[in-house]
């Protein structure tokens, strides 16, 4: 097996008639589908209320402004209820309007809180492979730039194309109704406006991609450097990445200028159709009222209703942009949303439960990368209760061995047997709680130690006291200032390596797993630390299967067998006293690493 993710790069658009794409997205907004069906039907409101006034500026005009037939008194009446009419209006659009945006608003957080959620809880349980062929940058941009776009096309973009449509449409059929003859001049600016909209369109699709890329860059790169500031100012690179992170900020600033400048030909390219329409307008409506074949109610309302017919044609075009961008997002998330754990549960089953520990690797064979092969028809057996050693140089494939046991990833070839059991087929929840692996990287996390301790694990006071005397702690919380409720990490107190390593023996041993692993858990502490963790080893290994991966070969002396490692294939294997006896590879690193000792002393 060879580990790939296909992902979907940044310059990637979404079709906006993808059916299977809508489809999804529909289903996240059907539980919201009375309060959307409402936003619609106050969509109604909005626009019937808008459309209405100019026919009502029409009325005040033909039948009280200029008509001299009726009284002024009458006149000056009826304009009175003509105004209190059109007020009533255009509060009631607002009204409409504002519980419209309300419920979308909220209907839109909504989906967005649980897209996120979903998306966030599928992705963290992904394997570790997905994570080496995907930079997390990009990963952060789906969990925030992706999931705005979509935010942005539920909030307002899917409604107001849909209210613009239909404005589009009632404000045609009002026109040919009141004037054939003046729609059809509007209507002979019609392919002009559709060429102008479609070029526009396509100019801002570019332009969204361009920008999408160049954020995606340069939150890829600021994730970069920020983890790995402390080796940039060790080097003194600061300069240098200063200047790369100025070239992808200043290729994203002239992205942005590039689309201001197709926004700044093309909202006056409309203004000037929607000119040259009123001119039109004006000059043959004219000639139309002195002809009186028309009224100045007419014309007035004739010019009112084409300048809104252009207050949609500008959102249209600019929304179709957000739209496609928001459909390439959705594209992404659902990909991410799809994409598989390499390690596989279904069918798994949890196996007994006690373990008794016995772990064969038969034939295994195994590489990241193709083509990279990094174990090579590796087999070995631990019997319960043993204790297993692993040495070898960097690179030898020793914490390859604790990813396919701890099913971070899966072997190529050969199969891993716990208890007689292929591993692939135990449930991977189940298989990790039966583990303990104690790593030379600790993950703090913020609050007390109880609680880094636990991880929101319940265990009696003396269960939880005898953890801390095993792990070699009851003297570091006694010098703390407030015990095992004192606060570690962020914001908290600073603990040393050897401290940290030593409250992640207590983590294990809170879980009491019947299979421990130690991964260099003592190649970065003080030989002080060091006594302490080996006390905490000797007490905690009784009864317990245990492979140890150590650079200090003291720490593994009494190990029941060593095995001796070299290009991800076994060399050497059997006790300290056997190895040191056969004068191989075992005892040239053990003789190099007493000279070292000795020179660290001198």
């Amino acid at each position: 097996m060879r580990y790939g993710y296909g992902y979907f790069e940044e310059d990637h658009l979404g079709q906006v008639a993808d059916t299977g794409l809508w489809r999804r997205i529909i289903a996240y907004s059907w539980p919201h589908r009375i309060k959307l069906t409402g936003a619609i039907a106050l969509s109604f409101v909005v626009i019937g209320a808008s459309l209405a006034l100019p026919y009502l500026v029409r009325f005040g005009i033909d039948n009280y402004i200029v008509n001299t037939s009726i009284a002024t008194a009458e006149a000056m009446s009826g304009l009175g209820k003509l105004a209190s009419i059109f007020i009533s209006a255009v509060i009631l659009g607002f009204i409409a309007n504002f519980f419209q945006v309300v419920i979308l608003e909220w209907t839109g957080q909504t989906i967005m809180h649980q897209m996120r959620q979903q998306l966030f809880s599928h992705m963290v349980q992904l394997d570790l492979t997905f994570f080496h062929n995907n930079p997390s940058g990009k990963l952060v941009t789906r969990l925030t730039n992706d999931i705005q776009n979509m935010h942005e096309m539920f909030t307002s973009v899917i409604v107001t194309l849909f209210n613009d449509s239909i404005k589009l449409v009632g404000i045609l059929s009002i026109l040919f109704w009141m004037n054939w003859r003046l729609a059809l001049i509007l209507s002979l600016l019609l392919p002009l406006i559709t060429v102008n909209t479609l070029w526009f369109s396509r100019l801002a699709r570019d332009a969204f991609r361009t920008i999408r890329t160049q954020i995606a860059r340069i939150n890829a790169y600021l994730q970069e450097s920020i983890s790995g500031v402390a080796v940039i100012q060790l080097f003194l690179r600061e300069s240098d990445t200063y200047t790369k992170f100025k070239e992808l900020n200043n290729a994203y600033l002239r992205s942005n200028l590039y689309q201001i400048k197709i926004f700044a030909l093309f909202m006056p390219a409309i203004e000037l159709f929607s000119a040259i329409s009123t001119g039109c307008i004006i000059w043959y409506g004219g000639g139309q009222i002195i002809q009186q074949h028309m009224t100045i109610g007419d014309l007035a309302a004739f010019i009112a209703y084409m300048r809104l017919f252009f207050q949609p044609i500008r959102e249209l075009s600019q929304k179709y942009s957000i739209v496609q961008s928001a459909m390439a997002s959705a594209e992404r998330i659902f990909q991410l949303l799809d994409t598989p754990s390499l390690v596989s549960t279904e069918n798994a089953k949890k196996g007994t439960a006690d373990i008794q520990g016995n772990v064969i690797f038969h034939k295994v064979h195994f590489g990241y990368d193709a083509g990279q092969t990094v174990l090579q028809d590796l087999s070995f057996t631990v019997l319960p209760g043993q204790t297993l050693a692993i040495v070898g140089a960097t690179g030898s494939g020793k914490s390859t061995i604790v990813n396919l046991l701890e099913r971070f990833y899966e072997p190529d070839q050969g199969k891993i047997f716990i208890d007689g059991q292929d591993i692939r087929t135990l449930d991977t929840l189940w298989l990790r709680q039966q583990i303990g692996l104690v790593m030379q990287d600790v993950l703090i996390i913020a609050g007390t130690i109880r609680e880094n301790i636990l991880l929101d694990r319940e265990m009696e006071d003396e269960e939880f006291n005898e953890v801390i005397d095993k792990a070699q702690l009851s003297h570091l919380i006694q010098q703390l200032p407030d015990g095992l409720d004192t606060k570690i990490g962020e914001g908290g107190v600073d603990l040393s390596s050897g401290q940290k390593q030593l409250l992640t023996f207590a983590r294990v041993l809170a879980r009491n797993p019947k299979l421990l692993i130690l991964d260099e858990a003592t190649s970065s502490v003080d030989s002080a630390t060091e006594i302490l963790i080996d006390r905490a080893i000797r007490s905690t290994l009784a009864n317990r299967t245990s492979i140890v991966i150590a650079h200090r070969l003291s720490t593994i002396r009494s190990a029941d067998n060593i095995l001796v490692m070299e290009q991800g294939t076994i060399v050497e294997q059997g006790s300290h006293t056997e190895l040191m006896r056969k004068g191989g590879l075992y005892q040239h690193l053990h003789n190099l690493q007493l000279a070292r000792n000795k020179e660290d002393t001198i």
